[in-house]
């Protein structure tokens, strides 16, 4: 007997336990079938009917003729099989879930085994841990099971029972069933499913638990800020919390908001490359942009067209809309504006075919010369000066060998890679820790850590300096409306949308503390490599002895 099966008892019992445990149920014989079982019943009562029907008026004929009944053609042989293979099927499978459940039950007491039968047994193979089953009725399991047979699909659960959080415990069953995995670890309780429904997440089955750590307090623009950082990479956040403490006693960090604009470029198509010219020239023509403007801005009150710059590849146009989107990131604004403008185009040139909302010009969610030079979201710009002192008491290095080090890996090194954006340590670590835990789109940080870092040195102390084009941040709207999310966003004061006198404050805001927490951790990452404490500190702080077996403990 293999006990790789996963047992379905509440627990495992201790070695001298006087305790049974319930063996895996047998595979039914109607899992062999190419259909669901009601579905197989249906054909062969079908098959028996329309045959047997068929024969009896054959039969019916001959004997009015006087015709030998054994004299048979091709269509009544077949139909002779078709009667004598039903029948084989409706006599050995026909209720076959009734007889399986008889035997079942009547053979369930010799389906146990004593637990020193067990421990006779080679218990060095793995034995997956037995779970709890989440549904808490009958109906719930006839619901998973219809799930499974396909009658009821998966992304319908919300709908058809009203109740998000079952809907989730019911196709986590069901999941588990049809892939024979476990899910137990992946929490299940203890979150509002509601919350997500229609706008951050289809067909739930649990939960990812990520922790969150704090660096800070970060000194930005004379406020203190605790900077909530959402990662499970050792010494990401305290080594974000050193740069923090080195820049808030050199004095602080500096900010400027450069820029502030989400784009959005459609592809469209003409009959000819001269057609796709005039196109160009009305879209960018200031004669024409206040109306224009005017038919984007419809799509929101946050809307504000900025400007529109045009790409043109033969026949097709990639018009580039950017425009304020309040304290919303601003993707579906901006998509809703486009599709405004582009019905109005169409009006002036019939020919035009729309062939998508989005061209990949603008940049979404990939590195692209175009952000790296035009920007894209938030364009934020941050400084400190470190004192020479803390450089050598806090960072335990000297300024000149953090120049050095800067030209050769920042500038030269990114260089010699064909980095586009790249020219900085590792400024995607703090963007990506910050944007998930205050519920921006990680698949953004591709463009949002667009950085150069500069460091240089003024007398005896460091200037250093970062500059990031693209921080495509929100706090209204996707995940920032999550409890969790939620709650760092208010952390930082830039919870929910600003005021209507400072409309899209908050945004700009959180943006300039993802700037100033780049900028702190690129200088502790940077005065770790130039002391060399980078291996040494993550030698200790970033490796785990818990899945490691003793004898790769020993070999290391």
């Amino acid at each position: 007997m293999d006990i790789r099966r996963r047992l379905p008892s509440t627990k495992l019992p201790a070695q001298n336990d006087d305790v049974v445990v319930t063996a895996p149920l047998p595979r039914r014989g109607s899992d062999a079938l190419p259909l669901p079982l009601h579905l197989t019943n249906f054909f062969f009562i079908f098959l028996f009917a329309g045959t047997a029907y068929y024969l009896l008026i054959r039969w019916g004929d001959k004997i009015s003729t006087s015709t030998p009944l054994h004299v048979v053609n091709f269509s009544e042989i077949l139909s002779l099989i078709g009667v004598i293979a039903s029948c084989i099927y409706l006599i050995g499978f026909l209720g076959v879930d009734f007889v399986q459940s008889v035997f079942l039950r009547s053979s369930s007491d010799d389906n146990v085994w004593d637990v020193n039968e067990i421990n006779r047994l080679d218990c060095s193979l793995p034995i997956e841990p037995p779970r709890e089953s989440d549904l808490t009725s009958e109906e719930d399991e006839e619901i998973v099971k219809s799930v499974i047979d396909g009658t009821i699909s998966s992304y319908s659960l919300e709908t058809r029972l009203g109740d998000c959080k079952r809907a989730a415990a019911i196709r986590r069953e069901a999941v588990q069933r049809i892939t024979g995995k476990s899910l137990t670890g992946l929490p299940l309780e203890g979150f509002d499913y509601n919350s997500i429904l229609g706008q951050c997440c289809e067909m739930p089955v649990g939960y990812v638990q990520i922790p969150v750590g704090i660096a800070g307090p970060l000194l930005l623009d004379g406020r203190e800020y605790s900077v909530p950082m959402a990662t499970t990479e050792g010494c990401l956040v305290a080594s974000t919390n050193r740069g923090c403490k080195a820049i808030h006693l050199s004095g602080g960090a500096f900010s400027v908001l450069m820029k502030d604009a989400m784009s959005r470029a459609p592809v469209v198509k003409f009959p000819s490359v001269r057609r796709a010219a005039l196109a160009m020239f009305f879209l960018q023509d200031p004669a024409n942009f206040k109306r224009l403007s005017l038919i984007f801005n419809k799509s929101s009150r946050f809307a504000k067209l900025q400007s529109i710059t045009c790409s043109i590849s033969g026949r097709n146009l990639y018009p580039r809309f950017a425009c304020g989107t309040g304290d919303a990131m601003g993707m579906n604004m901006v998509s809703k504006g486009v599709q405004n403008v582009l019905e109005f185009v169409k009006t002036e040139f019939p020919d035009m075919v729309v062939i998508g909302i989005s061209g990949n010009c603008c940049s979404d969610k990939k590195a692209s010369a175009i952000n790296w030079i035009q920007g894209r979201g938030k364009h934020v710009v941050c400084e400190a000066l470190i004192k020479g002192e803390i450089v050598k008491n806090v960072l335990k290095t000297s300024v000149e060998a953090l120049v050095e080090l800067h030209v050769l890996k920042n500038l030269t090194g990114s260089a010699m890679a064909g980095s586009l954006g790249g020219f900085n340590a590792h400024a995607s670590n703090i963007v990506s820790a910050v944007f998930i835990a205050t519920g921006q789109d990680p698949a953004q940080n591709v463009e949002s850590s667009h950085c150069i870092t500069q460091f240089e040195a003024e007398g005896d102390d460091l200037h250093i300096s970062v500059s990031m084009p693209c921080i495509e941040v929100g706090t209204v709207g996707g995940g920032t409306q999550l409890a969790s999310q939620s709650a760092c966003l208010n952390l930082l004061g830039v919870k929910g949308s600003s005021d209507k006198e400072k409309a899209g404050s908050n945004a700009r805001q959180l943006a300039r503390i993802v700037a100033g927490s780049v900028l702190a951790g690129e200088l502790s990452l940077m005065s770790a490599i130039a002391s060399g404490q980078l291996v040494k500190s993550h030698m200790k702080y970033n490796r785990s002895s818990r899945d490691i077996g003793p004898s790769s403990q020993v070999n290391r």
